[in-house]
């Protein structure tokens, strides 16, 4: 009977004895005219350490990696959502095992995940680019708005080869960024150039590249809101610059005033630190604050007197959930004061993640960037041109996005159902939470005017302070757990976003499907009594 070996046997036996003759020659002396051949080549000496055939030794340890890295955090996902992993993970193995059934994430602005549904028109489109097939069939007609089929062929015209799995320019695609410069125009009332616009995998990959730009070494700063979205820390971090915080004024419903940004500037200043840049998050995350027109208008002055680079974080620009407060982006502010190119440097974020759209995982977003010199812009394509180009159904997004159907088209009614109930429902829940949290003893929080969260401050007795310190957390980290532990609610302490010295907060997201608050509000009322009883005096 024969025996036949398969074929991975075969090719790790060929494997082991080609490995066996390549230490052979490697141990063999060389001859003399081998040596010299060889001596003009350069060759690496490799430390005896790495020949060791010991399997735990490594070349990579936390002592020999970038010490920006082990600098750089990320509180939305870190040590709590990895304990309700693994707590989803006991409930799936273990029905039962807990007090509670499900976990429910309020740390992200994650709005599909928790199941909010895409808008129908963006998912037509994306559809119908990435499988341009069944554009001709019949059926096509009976499936997909005609709208949505007209916009996929004028989108498709557009990007090279017709084919979303290719590679565009590194602006993203000159079509698309057209659609989004008609649609801030629209939106501002102001021009908008489409050389302007750089396309980017989500608003992050944007961020970073100014960071990137702008900071040399530890010596220059960033001016950074606290509390802030860990982004601009973690981004800071990892470039090698200095967080220069400002704080807002939590008395105020988290106001940015332009005597705090004259204080830290001068603190910094004091400590040999040349601040490049002050970011602004409008609407707010953590925060949820919209800023007043005029309160935007003190910041651009600042910025255009202290010669600093405007980042303006305008992602969630549709997210406004109060009459009496509007979105205005910083540009049109910039331009509404005569302000030109000449005058200030401005950066505007913009991504498909949040909105009323949620389209996280698609990954599109762009960053506008006006008030730079051409030898500078040429700096930014070469990093854009670094990665090529961002994928391009996120690029497709970005663009309808800034572009959705008007008034005629025939998606238009449903489009605006769809997105009206969305920013509807999550004023609901904002209100919802926002009463809620104030209903707790020794809770406070500001209104929600705008974003995807809440903020709310907790003042915790000594008594729990010193039982966090012994198991050598912070205390807001300590409620957080304990919260998680008890209900199965994931929400971030307010240590990871920066807060005053001696205050507590924690960031509850308010996209849990509308059915599902009341759930939470009763959970976490009911946890919140028993801890402040537990830990009373």
């Amino acid at each position: 009977m024969r025996k036949f070996v398969s074929d991975s046997a075969r090719r790790n036996f060929i494997l082991q004895r080609s490995f066996q003759h390549l230490r052979q020659l490697l141990q063999r002396p060389l001859a003399a005219s081998q040596s010299r051949s060889l001596s003009s080549t350069p060759v690496l000496d490799f430390p005896s350490s790495m020949a060791s055939s010991n399997p735990s030794a490594s070349p990579v340890t936390l002592d020999t990696v970038n010490p920006k890295v082990l600098k750089c955090e990320y509180a939305v996902r870190g040590e709590i959502v990895t304990l309700a992993q693994r707590l989803q993970e006991e409930l799936q193995d273990k029905p039962g095992s807990h007090s509670f059934d499900e976990i429910l994430y309020c740390n992200i602005g994650n709005p599909q995940s928790l199941g909010q549904q895409p808008i129908t028109f963006f998912r037509e489109v994306l559809a119908l680019c990435d499988h341009p097939g069944i554009l001709d069939r019949s059926e096509t007609q009976g499936l997909f708005s005609a709208d949505a089929v007209e916009r996929a062929w004028q989108i498709l015209d557009q990007i090279p080869g017709r084919a979303t799995g290719a590679y565009s320019h590194s602006q993203g695609v000159k079509g698309l960024r057209d659609a989004i410069a008609a649609g801030i125009e629209a939106r501002d009332g102001f021009p908008a150039d489409s050389n302007d616009i750089f396309l980017t995998d989500g608003a992050s990959p944007a961020v970073h590249m100014m960071m990137q730009l702008l900071i040399r070494n530890e010596n220059d700063g960033i001016f950074c809101p606290i509390p802030q979205y860990p982004l601009y820390s973690a981004s800071i971090a990892l470039h090698g610059g200095t967080l220069v915080p400002y704080y807002l004024n939590e008395a105020t419903g988290w106001g940015l005033e332009i005597s705090e940004l004259k204080k830290q500037l001068d603190a910094a200043k004091s400590k040999g630190i040349t601040v490049r840049a002050l970011v602004v998050i409008n609407p707010g995350n953590p925060t949820g604050q919209v800023l007043a027109e005029e309160n935007q208008r003190d910041i651009l002055e600042f910025c255009k007197k202290e010669g600093l680079v405007l980042l303006a974080d305008e992602v969630y620009q549709e997210n406004i959930y109060v009459p009496e407060k509007s979105f205005h982006s910083f540009k049109k502010v910039s331009r509404s004061m005569g302000y030109g190119e000449q005058d200030i440097s401005l950066v505007s974020f913009q991504s498909v993640s949040k909105g009323y759209y949620g389209e996280c995982g698609k990954r599109g977003g762009y960053m506008e960037v006006t008030g730079f010199h051409a030898d500078i812009r040429e700096q930014i394509y070469k990093m854009a041109s670094v990665n090529l180009c961002s994928n391009i159904s996120g690029q497709i997004l970005a663009s309808l996005v800034m572009s959705p159907p008007k008034v005629g088209d025939e998606s238009y009614e449903s489009y605006c159902a769809e997105k009206e109930g969305i920013l509807s429902s999550l004023a609901r829940r904002a209100k919802a939470l926002e009463d809620a949290f104030n209903n707790l003893e020794g809770v406070s929080c500001n209104k929600a005017e705008g974003a995807m969260y809440l903020f709310p401050r907790i003042h915790l007795s000594q008594k729990a302070i010193k039982a966090a310190e012994a198991v050598n957390t912070s205390p807001d980290a300590f409620y957080c757990r304990r919260l998680l532990n008890a209900t199965g609610i994931v929400v971030v302490p307010g240590s990871g976003f920066g807060q005053v010295p001696g205050t507590w907060h924690f960031r509850c997201t308010i996209l849990p499907q509308e059915d599902k608050i009341p759930a939470i509000i009763s959970r976490l009322t009911d946890f919140h009594k028993g801890f402040m009883d537990e830990f009373r005096g």
